[in-house]
């Protein structure tokens, strides 16, 4: 399943290229979160993107529009674990969708999408985290049936 169908628009699904960087970056950057995070350095995240390709438990996705105009992106993680009995969990991260494209049911369809490719190598958990300021998104994960389960922290090294 590479093809979306959302409201009569047909979508694609693809491992991500070199070649769509920079509209990824753009995706990422086009928020009031990621325009402060997001660089204009490109090598950055050539090297970033370079190490996620090689790495097979990483998928980078791109969603393309009939035009093959990049308008979503996720990046899934494959995690291995002894915990839950050995449980394989699906972490789900950098979701974004286009403005151009909100609101129509595309980000819905990115994660049926995402969840199929998680079920289909053995993930029995989907997981992902989110900025606490993002009210909207909480709200999106939660109509999807996504529970806020644990407190998450971090630490810049």
């Amino acid at each position: 399943m590479n093809e979306l169908s959302v409201d009569g628009n047909r979508y694609s699904v693809r491992r991500a290229t070199a070649h769509d960087v920079r509209p990824i970056v753009q995706l990422l950057a086009d928020d009031p979160l990621g325009a402060t995070r997001e660089r204009s350095d490109e090598s950055v995240y050539e090297r970033a993107f370079a190490a996620i390709d090689a790495d097979p438990n990483q998928f980078l996705a791109v969603v393309a529009d009939d035009e093959a105009a990049v308008v979503g992106t996720f990046q899934l993680t494959l995690i291995p674990g002894l915990a839950r009995a050995g449980a394989t969990r699906l972490l789900i991260e950098a979701v974004r969708v286009s403005a151009s494209v909100r609101g129509t049911g595309l980000g819905a369809a990115m994660f049926g999408w995402a969840h199929e490719y998680g079920r289909s190598r053995g993930a029995v958990l989907a997981q992902l985290t989110t900025d606490k300021s993002r009210l909207d998104a909480h709200r999106f994960y939660e109509r999807l049936g996504y529970e806020g389960s644990h407190e998450g922290f971090k630490l810049v090294l």
